[in-house]
């Protein structure tokens, strides 16, 4: 595995991140549970150290199965969850309704059931998970800071903010990471983030470099999803959008093949040649998708590949 500095978080992660939603069991189809834990075990043998959750991720149950999965090495790792999103789970219905909350009195109880669902004393990174308008940003980061100061927050990082609400908190606080989308589906934060936070020693931690599995080259225009499964509902996953998507995947594949490797591996190790980029997110949901990831680091895409 390969390491970059997280200068602001006085760390050292892993250029491959597990994303830990899977841990939940729910909105990503039917799989074995077990098999996610046992991935997320292996991932720690592996030499990756950090797993990115969230409180939201199963209402809790990530958390709760990340800190199972780790056992006593969830000391050790570096540990991303977020808070600021309030749920509501109405009797006899399967889905929570969600809202934004990033109130200081939201914030700190959240981080509080995030330790105690995780097992550890402090979170090596807390994000806020997205902006929320209804509470002046100054607020919620001074919330996050006290918590910083208490020893409970080691480093504060931000998700699914907008450029400028990045620079509006790069302002106000030490923001030691950027959560953002990117793929090669999905490339908006080149243009002003990406040398930003390379300019200001922020990391940027990527999730869906997969595009949901979308670029692993594992669907085409006859799959078809359960509603348990958000790829039902996911628009790169429909109409129009699907079939210019699986132009880009044909393109993977081919390239994969003249280089011996996956599709998966094509499309994670292109998200981490970026050199603002410093870890890939990738869901697994079993040991072998894990191995497989895990395999997109300690080797280079020939320059021309992509060139048209």
């Amino acid at each position: 595995m390969q390491f970059l500095p997280l200068p602001r978080a006085g760390a050292s992660v892993s250029r491959i991140a597990v994303g830990c939603e899977q841990l939940g069991g729910t909105d990503w189809g039917e799989y074995d549970r077990k098999d996610t834990i046992r991935a997320v075990a292996r991932a720690a043998d592996l030499g990756i150290n950090v797993f990115d959750t969230a409180d939201v991720y199963s209402l809790g149950e990530s958390e709760r199965a990340l800190a199972k999965a780790l056992g006593a090495r969830r000391h050790d790792m570096f540990i991303v969850t977020k808070g600021g999103v309030r749920w509501e789970l109405p009797p006899g219905q399967r889905r929570a309704s969600t809202s934004f909350d990033l109130s200081p009195a939201y914030l700190r109880q959240a981080l509080e059931d995030s330790l105690r669902r995780l097992c550890i004393d402090s979170v090596p990174l807390y994000l806020l998970h997205a902006r929320d308008r209804s509470v002046p940003l100054e607020e919620s980061l001074e919330a996050v800071m006290a918590l910083k100061s208490e020893g409970k927050i080691r480093a504060i990082g931000i998700s699914n903010f907008s450029f400028a609400d990045v620079r509006h908190a790069d302002a106000l606080a030490d923001i030691a990471a950027v959560e953002v989308r990117y793929n090669l589906l999905e490339r908006s934060g080149e243009a002003e983030l990406f040398p930003y936070c390379r300019q200001r020693g922020i990391g940027i931690f990527v999730y869906g470099p997969l595009a949901e599995g979308l670029l692993a080259g594992k669907y085409s225009e006859a799959s078809r999803f359960e509603g348990s499964d958000r790829r039902y509902r996911l628009p790169h996953f429909q109409g129009e959008a699907l079939k210019r998507n699986l132009a880009v995947v044909d393109r993977v594949k081919r390239i994969a093949a003249n280089h011996s490797k996956s599709a998966a591996q094509i499309a994670v190790n292109w998200v981490l040649s970026h050199d603002a980029v410093t870890s890939a997110i990738v869901g697994v949901k079993n040991v072998k998708q894990l191995e497989e990831v895990a395999g997109s680091v300690g080797w280079e895409i020939d320059s021309q590949a992509f060139d048209d």
